[in-house]
C-alpha cells in the first residue's frame, strides 16, 4: 500500500519546507548593515520636512507654500502659513492650526518606534524579521498617505457656507501628488526632502528583502 505522495509532491513540499527554514536563517552581513543604515536614516525626519504644498497665482508670483513636518506645519517662508490661512478664510476653508492636528503628536512616536524596530531587525539579523519590518514600513507609509488625503479632503470640502467667496459645487482639496488648479491658484504637492528620505529607505529595504528571499529560495533548492 502506497502513501499517496508522489515524488514530485514530496519535492515541492521539501522545497517549501526548506524555504521556510531558510527564512529564519541570518541575513548577509551587508544586508544587516544596510538595514541599520535605512532605519537610522529615518532619524532625519526629525530635522527635515516631509511634504511640501505650494500655491502660485498672478497676485503671488513668488508663490506661497507650507511644509509638513513630523511634528509641525510651517510656512516655506516667514508668515506664509498665516497668509495661506488668510486666503483660506475668504473661500471658507478652516484655518490650519498645527496644534489641533493629532497626527503631529503621534507621528514622532511612530517614527521612533519604526527606527527602533529596524535597528533590532538589523541586530537580530533574521530574514523573516526583515520581511515583517518591510511590510510594517510599507503599510505605515501607505497609511500616512491615506491620512494626508483624508486631511486634504476634509479641508477642501468642509467649507463655511457664509464665506465671502462661494462657488456652488466647487471644492478646494489640494492634490495628493502633482499639480491642480484651484480658482486662480495653481496648487502643487510633492514630497519634501524628508519624504524622499522615506522613499529611498523603503526602496532600499524592499530591495534587500527581495534579495534575501531569492537567497533563501536558492539555498533551499
Amino acid at each position: 500500500m502506497t502513501s499517496g505522495v508522489t515524488p514530485a509532491g514530496a519535492s515541492v513540499a521539501g522545497a517549501s519546507s526548506g524555504t521556510l527554514r531558510a527564512a529564519w536563517r541570518p541575513m548577509t552581513g551587508w544586508s544587516r548593515a544596510l538595514v541599520a543604515v535605512a532605519a537610522s536614516s529615518l532619524g532625519l525626519l526629525y530635522l527635515l520636512p516631509l511634504w511640501s504644498i505650494g500655491l502660485k497665482a498672478p497676485q503671488y508670483p513668488e508663490g506661497l507654500g507650507m511644509y509638513i513636518w513630523v511634528d509641525r506645519i510651517t510656512g516655506q517662508r516667514a508668515h506664509e502659513l498665516q497668509s495661506i490661512n488668510g486666503l483660506n478664510h475668504y473661500i471658507g476653508m478652516k484655518a490650519i492650526v498645527p496644534e489641533s492636528i493629532p497626527e503631529l503628536r503621534i507621528m514622532p512616536v511612530l517614527i521612533g518606534a519604526l527606527i527602533a524596530t529596524g535597528l533590532l531587525v538589523a541586530l537580530w539579523g533574521k530574514r523573516r524579521a526583515l520581511y515583517a519590518w518591510v511590510a510594517l514600513f510599507a503599510l505605515g507609509a501607505l497609511a500616512g498617505l491615506g491620512d494626508f488625503w483624508r486631511w486634504g479632503y476634509d479641508y477642501g470640502h468642509d467649507l463655511n457656507p457664509h464665506a465671502a467667496i462661494r462657488i456652488p459645487g466647487l471644492t478646494y482639496q489640494p492634490p495628493l501628488l502633482g499639480t491642480k488648479q484651484l480658482l486662480n491658484f495653481q496648487a502643487t504637492s510633492w514630497p519634501a526632502t524628508g519624504g524622499w528620505v522615506v522613499v529611498a529607505a523603503l526602496a532600499l529595504v524592499a530591495g534587500l528583502a527581495f534579495r534575501e528571499w531569492r537567497l533563501a529560495r536558492s539555498s533551499a533548492g
